[in-house]
């Protein structure tokens, strides 16, 4: 994304998550070593800067924030060395690599995958921020990515393959797989900076937006790039058997209700005025993204 704010808070998520690995992923154990492939492989960072650009415009200390937006790093991270493996999305690659299991093999990925998911709280449980901000950031982003969250999430998605959705179902489904995980990240920020319940509802309802949106572009992406431009197996949806948004409306419509469904999500930061532009300009970026 080319946006000046973006690149710092990409740089400062980047720094940090070197010196967590540092810190928490010594290179002397293989499995860390897969952790680290997998986790400093790239990527957007989106949920990292949203995490940051919360904590910024709310008033917040971006610098101890930065713990936080290692830690959902780590964990979107494990989500993906798991997605990744033969029992459940069966990919061999990842962002132009071959995916964890396949570089390092299916037990040390499993355990990578592991590894990443619990040092996540470790880092938010050392954040060099108040108890109270602690706290709040670690039910966030256990709520995000659990059972009432993102597993669940998954869960539908496998329990959903080879069968017809409708609209609703596809917006259940994701708004777990997907929106759960991003709006953990929105609440991470606001937590770091001591946001009012008010700013946090917000905040809920832009997120699960952009979540939405942000899947209904993957969606639209899997049926009209290529491998060579994402960086990982196109077309895995159709061949699972999955309704997607771009089955369901065809890519052209899929994409108009993403543009729908991101005017109503930037409709939520209204409240925050002049101070949310750079958080309206990124959801922008996210719905014409190309990869």
């Amino acid at each position: 994304m080319d946006m000046p704010e973006y690149a710092r808070y990409q740089k400062l998520a980047e720094d940090r998550l070197q010196t967590l690995c540092e810190t928490y992923l010594p290179e002397d154990s293989q499995v860390c070593r897969a952790a680290r492939y997998s986790l400093m492989g790239g990527g957007k960072r989106v949920r990292a800067v949203l995490v940051l650009a919360v904590c910024d415009m709310l008033g917040g200390d971006i610098e101890a924030a930065s713990w936080l937006a290692g830690a959902v790093e780590m964990l979107h991270a494990y989500s993906l060395i798991h997605d990744d493996l033969p029992c459940m999305d069966d990919d061999d690659f990842r962002r132009g690599r071959p995916s964890c299991h396949k570089q390092f093999g299916e037990a040390t990925a499993l355990l990578a995958g592991d590894a990443l998911l619990t040092t996540a709280f470790e880092v938010i449980g050392d954040a060099p921020l108040s108890e109270q901000a602690r706290t709040a950031a670690v039910q966030a982003l256990a709520h995000g990515a659990g059972a009432r969250g993102m597993v669940l999430g998954q869960e539908l998605d496998i329990a959903w393959e080879g069968k017809p959705a409708t609209d609703e179902v596809l917006r259940r489904i994701h708004r777990n797989k997907t929106g759960a995980l991003i709006n953990a990240a929105v609440q991470m920020g606001a937590a770091a900076a001591d946001g009012t319940a008010e700013q946090r509802q917000a905040l809920e309802t832009f997120a699960y937006g952009l979540g939405l949106v942000f899947q209904i572009v993957d969606d639209v992406l899997d049926v009209t790039s290529t491998a060579e431009q994402l960086g990982k197996p196109i077309g895995s949806d159709a061949e699972n058997g999955k309704t997607t948004f771009a089955t369901l409306y065809g890519p052209e419509g899929a994409q108009r209700l993403a543009q729908q469904v991101n005017e109503e999500a930037c409709t939520a930061l209204n409240g925050f005025g002049p101070r949310a532009e750079f958080l309206r300009r990124m959801a922008g970026a996210l719905l014409e993204r190309k990869k």
